[in-house]
């Protein structure tokens, strides 16, 4: 296989230096005032997240109350009782295809819902590493650049490296990845709709030992096909291809029995479909292996919690940062007296701090002060507590 790639070192590195002049007040006055207008939109928009957010976990844990008590939990997924009809069902059981799948270009075909080809190309990847310092006046940045040969599942763009002499990347990948789907999906006698099929993803990379090589210049080597005249020594373009299932299915498969899931859906006719909730919400829940209803839902309710706290982590920060950005002028405005500069800094990282967070929880109590109006007063009360602190922490005025 002919190379047009330079591989002569798996590691190269360079340092390239930088300089500019120092920027004057007026210009670093601009600039803050720039990052004043970032920083008010960015505080905009914390107050959207965090009051949504909670709408949108009471909304969702209603939807799930809910769910839990209108459940109709099935003994036997081979049996569609019609008068079921329309409503929501909790079942388990083994997952069941047509067909099988096949990727013909290596020969391979697996009964499951699921089959992923995962192609990777040998690639030159570029890192970096700067520092910035003042000499002279002047403002400069050292920026050291390191190339290594590695796997890599996306094209790296060789153009946009400091150097590409030396570290050219093909432009695209001869073969592709993809994922084919089974067009049908069973458990028992019912089908699973496409939201449900999307649900199953424990994907496990698939053995290939017992295959042989799918052509002359492709080469079996492990759980890989190499597209390349020595595996062990790769040079840049090479690909390597590996296979993962998802919802295994069937029960002659030398790879073990089919795949057991839980579902939580509504029942129409013999499909399982998603189920809309009088909160607007809509249910249609898988989980791999064999679960109770209240174990499936205990799940959901933690999966809310952890996205909710995620959010107001999110917002906190988003607003945390405003604060920074938007009073970001006065640590300017002494930036020419070193040591009042990182006072005035600290101080004003300490006030952001305790600002962002009285108003996240003040905004988080609004929220829910339309549906828990007891929690939202303590959350309120809680509110102040950064404030009291802060202020307790400010001298008293001397008497005149």
């Amino acid at each position: 296989m002919s190379r047009n790639f330079s591989d002569a070192s798996n590691k190269k590195e360079h340092v390239k230096i930088t300089s500019e002049q120092k920027p004057g007040f007026l210009e670093r006055l601009s600039e803050t005032s720039g990052g004043m207008l970032i920083g008010l939109a960015t505080f905009a928009m914390s107050f959207y997240i965090l009051f949504t957010n909670e709408g949108r976990a009471l909304k969702t844990a209603t939807s799930l109350d809910e769910g839990l008590s209108l459940v109709v939990p099935l003994d036997d997924a081979q049996n569609v009782v019609q008068a079921n009809d329309h409503k929501l069902i909790h079942l388990s059981g083994t997952l069941r295809t047509s067909k099988p799948l096949y990727d013909p270009s290596y020969g391979l075909s697996i009964r499951a819902a699921k089959l992923k080809r995962h192609v990777e190309m040998y690639q030159w990847v570029e890192y970096e590493e700067s520092k910035d310092y003042e000499e002279n006046g002047e403002l400069k940045k050292e920026t050291r650049y390191s190339y290594n040969t590695e796997w890599k599942s996306e094209v790296v763009n060789s153009r946009n490296f400091d150097r590409e002499i030396g570290h050219k990347n093909p432009s695209a990948m001869a073969v592709e990845s993809f994922t084919a789907v089974a067009p049908e999906v069973q458990v028992g006698s019912f089908f699973l709709s496409k939201g449900l099929i999307e649900k199953i993803d424990n994907f496990r990379q698939m053995s290939l030992s017992k295959l042989e090589d799918p052509h002359a210049d492709v080469i079996r080597s492990g759980d890989y096909f190499f597209h390349s005249e020595n595996p062990r020594r790769p040079e840049v373009g090479d690909l390597r291809v590996s296979f993962f299932y998802a919802g295994l299915s069937g029960d002659s498969s030398h790879l073990g029995p089919a795949d057991t899931v839980t579902i939580i859906a509504r029942q129409r006719g013999d499909h399982l479909v998603s189920y809309k909730t009088k909160s607007g919400d809509t249910l249609e829940i898988l989980y791999p292996d064999e679960l109770s209803a209240e174990e499936v839902f205990q799940k959901e309710h933690a999966s809310n919690s952890m996205k909710t706290w995620g959010l107001r982590g999110a917002g906190w920060l988003a607003m945390f940062v405003g604060i920074n950005l938007m009073m970001r002028i006065f640590y300017t405005l002494v930036d020419w007296f070193p040591v009042v500069r990182e006072l005035v800094n600290i101080g004003l990282k300490a006030f952001a701090f305790c600002l962002a967070t009285s108003l996240s929880l003040i905004t988080i109590s609004v929220g829910w002060f339309f549906y828990r109006p007891l929690w939202a007063i303590l959350i309120g009360l809680l509110a102040a507590v950064p404030i009291v602190i802060a202020r307790s922490r400010v001298p008293p005025k001397k008497q005149q």
